[in-house]
């Protein structure tokens, strides 16, 4: 039973996002929507919400459908209300008062414990506001649920129960789920929407299997293209020999059919759509200066403790050598942004049981971009802080994604994925040998996030680093360091943390 049509749908803000969009959304539809950052996934999303007016086009909605929206972010308004009021407040004000055991089915359903209940969303983690939006949406009892970014600021732990949860709703429920997380996408839509500019496509399959089949439409559409391009080059061959031998014999017919062949060409010409190609959201590029040091770093049965001196664990003797992808596993607050502290300070300044290579040049980046100040410019970010001239600084610049508009804008105005992009970019012009990467996908899109795998794999850069994104620390590590009590033990691969631990605390 169709719920939502979308017809010839399109939406222009300055640049068109998307155009001529028809889908029709069902019951049982999980349907994954994929694009770059900007490319209009929450603006699609806004649409079918009824809280954005499309430029072209029309939605139709079944008769009395509710629609369960999770933004992306909790509103300012919304902060100083505990989870639970937020929740219960979502509800109309008489069945507020006489069912508000509902919230507490709901909360109970995502794994909510109940001293977050009552505490401010103000005082809560990313992961729980998103979470308590989660559960704002579904108490009103919706026929379907919009997602935008429902993965953002979740640990595996939670990650893996939102699978659950999803798996668990009642099959006629369709879903549509805005992510770059490739493993959850696989793990919960039945349908992919690759929203582009023109020609966006729809698949009858998950991420992966529908990213192949992308692939191989996009290839078809290119060879389709430069055989039509071909096939109108002949004609106007032929044409031109025509041309020459009527006039030569004084033919009118030649000539006409000269004519008529010229004309076929143009049409052909005019007909021939060429393959799409993605405007890039900016490139990820990396390096890697090398070294002759066989162990970058030597860990000394490192104790990592909490700001206030309680032991985590220790780390026993490990040491990083060249080349060497490391990914350290853990359930949120076992110590793995503690771990990459203490060695990004240590490669700083003297420690007695973690040592550092002499030659070991950093590049550190954290989950919050912190290396970034929000009061600066992006050129200011790059000519200030690198001697490489202001006309290379707006290239390495305008290349990374940031244009020529907003490089004298401060940062803060900066989009997740373009200060993203200018982080990696910084890190690079450090020219480094060794990379502390926390949360690094954090912002990015797929393209960004593939990218950022190409780089350190193709330079064997080495790098320590911790991610919740499973295909990104499945594609790049090659060695793996997991939290385990009081211990960081070294496995072969991360699919017992993975599928048996999911990073549960």
């Amino acid at each position: 039973m169709t719920i939502i049509n979308i017809n010839a749908l399109g939406v222009t803000l300055g640049d068109p996002l998307f155009s001529d969009l028809t889908l029709t959304i069902s019951k049982g539809d999980r349907i994954g929507l994929v694009a770059a950052n900007g490319r209009g996934k929450t603006t699609l999303l806004d649409c079918l919400a009824g809280q954005f007016d499309p430029t072209t086009g029309e939605i139709t909605r079944a008769r009395g459908l509710r629609v369960g929206h999770v933004a992306q972010n909790v509103p300012d308004v919304a902060q100083g209300q505990t989870l639970y009021d937020w929740v219960l407040a979502a509800l109309p004000a008489e069945q507020a008062e006489y069912e508000s055991w509902r919230v507490d089915v709901v909360l109970d359903g995502l794994s909510v414990p109940y001293d977050v209940h009552h505490k401010p969303l103000r005082e809560l983690s990313g992961g729980w506001q998103r979470t308590a939006m989660l559960a704002t949406a579904w108490v009103t009892e919706p026929d379907i649920l919009l997602l935008d970014e429902p993965t953002n600021h979740l640990d595996l732990y939670r990650i893996g129960l939102l699978q659950d949860w999803l798996a668990a709703l009642p099959r006629d429920v369709p879903v549509v789920i805005t992510s770059h997380d490739r493993a959850f996408l696989d793990a919960t839509t039945n349908r992919t929407l690759f929203l582009r500019v023109e020609r966006s496509r729809v698949f009858q399959r998950p991420f992966t299997a529908a990213r192949n089949a992308l692939d191989e439409a996009d290839g078809a559409d290119e060879r389709r293209f430069a055989n039509d391009l071909n096939k109108a080059q002949q004609l106007r061959k032929q044409a031109a020999k025509l041309k020459n031998i009527g006039i030569n014999s004084g033919s009118d017919l030649l000539i006409t059919k000269t004519k008529q062949l010229n004309e076929r060409a143009a049409q052909m010409e005019a007909a021939a759509k060429p393959a799409h190609q993605d405007r890039s959201a900016g490139d990820i590029k990396l390096g890697n200066s090398g070294t002759h040091a066989k162990a970058l770093i030597t860990l000394d049965d490192v104790p990592v403790q909490t700001p206030d001196g309680r032991l985590l664990y220790k780390t026993g003797q490990k040491w990083v050598s060249q080349g060497d992808r490391i990914v350290l596993l853990g359930a949120n607050g076992t110590g793995k942004t503690q771990l990459i502290k203490m060695i990004q300070q240590a490669l700083s300044g003297a420690s007695p049981t973690l040592k550092c290579a002499p030659s070991v040049v950093p590049a550190y980046s954290d989950q919050h971009l912190s290396q970034l100040s929000d009061s600066d410019t992006p050129m200011t970010a790059i000519a200030g802080q690198f001697n490489i001239g202001d006309q290379r600084a707006r290239g390495v610049l305008a290349g990374a994604g940031v244009s020529i508009q907003m490089q004298d804008t401060k940062i803060a105005a900066l989009s997740g994925g373009q200060k993203a992009r200018l982080a990696m970019l910084v890190l690079r012009l450090k020219n480094p040998n060794f990379y502390l990467l926390d949360e690094p996908t954090n912002h990015l899109d797929i393209e960004g996030q593939e990218a950022l795998e190409r780089e350190l794999i193709a330079h064997d850069a080495s790098c320590l680093l911790v991610s919740h994104d499973r295909s990104f620390l499945r594609n790049v590590g090659n060695r793996f360091w997991w939290i385990d009590g009081k211990k960081l033990k070294e496995v072969e691969n991360p699919e017992a943390f993975l599928s048996g631990e999911m990073g549960a605390p």
